[in-house]
């Protein structure tokens, strides 16, 4: 993620920045309603630009320094609970995805785990969790996994977190795909 110092040199500087932000755990089973207008505005209460959303899962791309921190509190001042953001500037965010580690098709079923911190993650208790017509790859930044069965049916991706060792949020690649088309844009 970028560093508090690059984001405010950036500015600074008046660099044209651009962020992918990733809310944590929004609009899930009637809990953390925000709608992406909402969002929108909080956004641009706090100095983005131009901010579009994609789906209600909370995935936005702003032009401008959004900090993680300020995003979750100006969340919580308005809308009452305190979501898990993560910011990447364009660059960082590109290289976590440009090149899937898998083989297999790219899609829905290919899923990436952002951990918000640094992590350790487990493998051996992974192995114990994987099948066979499962692939893992880990990264310095994501764990990706293709679970051509479903996210929704496989142990493993239930627990990549408890893993990781640390919060993360998960993404699968027809989203990511799209968010890399909205910095084009």
């Amino acid at each position: 993620m970028a560093s508090l110092g690059s984001v405010r040199y950036a500015v600074a500087k008046g660099i044209d920045m651009k962020s992918i932000i990733l809310l944590r755990g929004i609009n899930v089973g009637g809990h953390g309603q925000l709608p992406m207008k909402e969002l929108c505005a909080i956004l641009e209460s706090l100095g983005a630009q131009n901010p579009q959303t994609y789906i209600q899962s909370g995935n936005a791309v702003v032009e401008g320094g959004i900090e993680a921190e300020k995003l979750s509190d100006a969340i919580e001042n308005f809308k009452g609970f305190r979501p898990s953001v993560l910011v990447f500037p364009v660059d960082e965010f590109t290289r976590i995805v440009a090149q899937p580690p898998l083989d297999e098709p790219v899609g829905k079923l290919v899923h990436i785990w952002f951990p918000a911190t640094a992590f350790t993650f487990d493998q051996e208790k992974a192995d114990s969790l994987i099948v066979k017509t499962e692939s893992l790859h880990i990264a310095e930044r994501a764990i990706w996994l293709h679970a051509p069965n479903g996210v929704g049916r496989s142990k493993l991706a239930a627990n990549i977190e408890a893993l990781a060792g640390a919060p993360c949020t998960a993404r699968n690649m027809n989203t990511v795909r799209k968010l890399r088309e909205m910095l084009d844009g």
